[in-house]
């Protein structure tokens, strides 16, 4: 279990939910982990904290800049930081849109931008960005996110043209909807929480909510130097809502 050892990621969001399971797995496979967010100290797994607001260029600058100061070098970004949207196209007016998307999309193109020059010097370069479900399948009440994860889909195809040639690797991973604080967030607000769980759960051909354990075991397989002819592609790891189509079980 020491196949990223030597090399250094970075996880921005990487304080909770997915990021915190995503740093604690590249962790266990021997990596140095960087966590920049906002908040980097909730972590509790002793990665390097970096303060980081990505809807921000200099404060990604800085942050990026003493990873490089800690560790000498970085190998693997992943751009898992993000905000949440409900509504349809009516529901939000356009500072929202502009928040959640400079955000989504936009502080992926800052981290990345930021870390190139490193990555480029790396022999073992991966970057991954978290997407959603969301970017492939049509979701009720999501029209802000929808919009933002299905640009960083094709953002991710477009990164992946433009750096495979300086030896970069860029995938993404498509959660389906995850049992993380942000999601346990929106079910305390319902009407009926036990009842909007359900239906979350149901939605999901397995049945249930997605661990964010499963979500950076997705992340672990695309960062890793023995996934070198994996590109350009996305990972859905959501029970099968993307793709199945199961029958209803007769009770």
């Amino acid at each position: 279990m020491s196949e990223l050892q030597g090399l250094v990621a970075i996880v921005t969001g990487g304080s909770s939910g997915i990021g915190d399971a995503i740093v604690g797995r590249l962790q266990a496979l021997g990596a140095g982990v960087a966590v920049l967010d906002r908040h980097p100290t909730r972590s509790t797994r002793g990665a390097f904290p970096a303060v980081c607001d990505v809807s921000n260029d200099g404060s990604v600058r800085a942050a990026v800049g003493s990873v490089l100061e800690q560790f000498g070098r970085l190998d693997i970004v992943v751009n898992n930081a993000g905000i949440g949207a409900q509504g349809t196209v009516a529901d939000n007016g356009d500072d929202e849109w502009h928040r959640v998307w400079d955000v989504n999309v936009v502080g992926i193109v800052r981290v990345t931008r930021a870390a190139l020059p490193a990555l480029r010097e790396s022999p073992s370069a991966a970057i991954v960005n978290v997407c959603s479900v969301a970017a492939t399948a049509g979701l009720p009440q999501r029209a802000l996110y929808s919009a933002t994860k299905g640009a960083v889909l094709s953002l991710t195809q477009a990164m992946a043209a433009d750096h495979l040639r300086e030896g970069i690797r860029v995938n993404c991973v498509n959660p389906g909807t995850t049992d993380t604080p942000w999601v346990s967030r929106l079910l305390e607000a319902a009407p009926d929480p036990a009842a909007e769980r359900d239906a979350l759960e149901a939605r999901q051909p397995h049945g249930r909510l997605v661990s964010a354990d499963e979500v950076a075991g997705a992340v672990a397989y695309l960062v890793s130097p023995l996934s070198g002819s994996t590109t350009g592609t996305s990972i859905a790891v959501d029970g099968g809502m993307q793709a199945l189509r199961l029958r209803a079980q007769r009770t």
